[in-house]
């Protein structure tokens, strides 16, 4: 009867912990976050877009986390061009806000490049934001109040030399 008494005290014991993990767990699905990440979707992005954010949520939210809140993803380039987003060196990333644009340069080869990340929105009177060194992470954030059509470079090393006035959307 004793052994019966402490099986029973010992089943109700880890029925009240799993009972109490279960309601402190978030409970989150991918319904609700189709794409993977914390990180917000701009209409304008595009498919290729959001399957780089469903399959690397991890680099695409703490690419936004460096820009600061309130930023939507609007396109995820990997470098060099045409090569397999698996298999890229680098990623560029750009996010909108009410405040303007948001760029970031990152680094996907594992060690220190030197690495330039340029936004110039080509609106007379203002400058162009950029960041270079050499950095293990990512280059940036740099910004532009004016993101449609700005023109975007990114350099890194001597195997990566990125210009396009589409990196942000440009409508």
């Amino acid at each position: 009867m004793l052994t019966i008494a402490r099986s029973t005290t010992r089943l109700a014991v880890a029925a009240t912990a799993v009972a109490a993990l279960t309601v402190a767990a978030p409970q989150a699905s991918a319904a609700e976050d189709p794409t993977g990440t914390d990180v917000n979707m701009s209409v304008e992005a595009s498919k290729q877009t959001r399957e780089f954010a469903a399959a690397n949520p991890g680099e695409v939210a703490a690419a936004a986390n460096a820009c600061g809140s309130g930023y939507t993803l609007t396109k995820a380039i990997p470098l060099p061009v045409g090569t397999d987003p698996r298999l890229r060196l680098a990623t560029v990333f750009t996010y909108n806000s009410q405040a303007g644009g948001c760029l970031i340069f990152d680094n996907n080869t594992g060690k220190a490049q030197s690495m330039t990340a340029k936004v110039c929105d080509g609106y007379p009177g203002t400058k162009c934001d950029s960041d270079s060194g050499t950095f293990s992470q990512y280059a940036g954030p740099v910004y532009t109040k004016h993101p449609v059509c700005a023109t975007v470079t990114a350099k890194m090393s001597n195997f990566i030399n990125y210009t396009s006035q589409y990196a942000f959307s440009c409508n």
